[in-house]
Parts: C-alpha cells; sequence; structure tokens
C-alpha cells in the first residue's frame, strides 16, 4: 500500500524516531509499503518518520542505472559506526521537501550496522550516493532534515516555498 509522505513542515519530521525493539509482520509490511512508496515517488530513500511513523526505519536504493538490477535495503535500526575524513558534496532533494535541492557536504564513506528485515545484524561500507543518501535517511530519525544543513536565509525562503505549497495542495 502506498503511504502518504509528510510534507515539511510538519512537527513529526522533527522528532527523534524510536528503536524497533521487536521485528513484527506489521514493521516489515511498513517496510514494504515504504519501498513501494519510494518508488512510485520516485526516490531513492525514505524514512519512516516521513510517512508518519516514529520508528528507526529507512528504506533505500540508490541504483539508477536504466536495467540495472534494482537493490532495495531495508534497514532497522541503523546507525553509522563509522565514517571517512574525506568528504563528498552532493545536490540533495527530500521526498518531504519536493522540487527543493541544495548542496550538502558528508562524509564520502561510511560504515553502517543494522537490522534486516529477517532479524539479522547486517554491516556494510557505502560511498558516492548510496553514502550520502544512508546518511540523509538517517538523519530523518533523528529529526534532522538536509536543510538544516544550509545557511538560515537559505533554510528559511525553502521553508516559506513548501509553506505556500501546502496551503495551495490543502485549498485542492
Amino acid at each position: 500500500m502506498k503511504r502518504t509522505i509528510l510534507l515539511h513542515p510538519d512537527p513529526r519530521l522533527k522528532k527523534t524516531a524510536q528503536p524497533v525493539d521487536d521485528l513484527s509482520d506489521e514493521l516489515r509490511t511498513l517496510a514494504d509499503d515504504m519501498l513501494k512508496t519510494m518508488y512510485e515517488a520516485p526516490g531513492i530513500g525514505l524514512a519512516a518518520p516521513q510517512v508518519g511513523v516514529l520508528q528507526r526505519l529507512i528504506v533505500l536504493d540508490c541504483v539508477k542505472e536504466e536495467g540495472a538490477k534494482p537493490r532495495p535495503l531495508v534497514m532497522f535500526n541503523p546507525q553509522v559506526i563509522a565514517s571517512s575524513d574525506t568528504e563528498n558534496t552532493y545536490e540533495e532533494g527530500c521526498l518531504s521537501i519536493p522540487d527543493q535541492y541544495a548542496d550538502v557536504t558528508r562524509p564520502a564513506e561510511v560504515d553502517v550496522h543494522w537490522i534486516d528485515r529477517d532479524g539479522n545484524a547486517q554491516e556494510e561500507r557505502f560511498d558516492g550516493l548510496w553514502a550520502t543518501c544512508v546518511q540523509h535517511e538517517i538523519d530523518h530519525l533523528d529529526g534532522k532534515l538536509f536543510i538544516d544543513y544550509l545557511k538560515p536565509l537559505k533554510r528559511q525562503l525553502i521553508t516559506r516555498k513548501m509553506v505556500k505549497l501546502k496551503r495551495e495542495l490543502a485549498r485542492g
């Protein structure tokens, strides 16, 4: 089932998500719904708080090459356990902040630990777009948006645009 993506500003996007203590069928269904929602948006990552669920769950798939096999990842309780000193700057966007983009600098490589949908502990090193995406999504679990990395004026400008968009959408 496709879920509704919350739009900034929404207080739920600024809250810290709770750790997942027990992998239930309900949470696995949520992960499946999130993947469907992400692909349809279209996007390369989605965090549970973006669909109004304050649980530490993210999904991502950064395979963008035409004809390449998708690589959907479901991560419960993901955490960065190591990051490189080298940094990369990518133009980031967010499904909760549609049509707004800005350069964000983050570590170029990160080692991430998480629990997969079967309850198994996983660990992997990510680089390039994957590293940026996984860090962006983990930020959502801590109530942080990519615009929080921007200078106040740029952040306020984007927030004002989003308030206007939400008003227009509410009018239908």
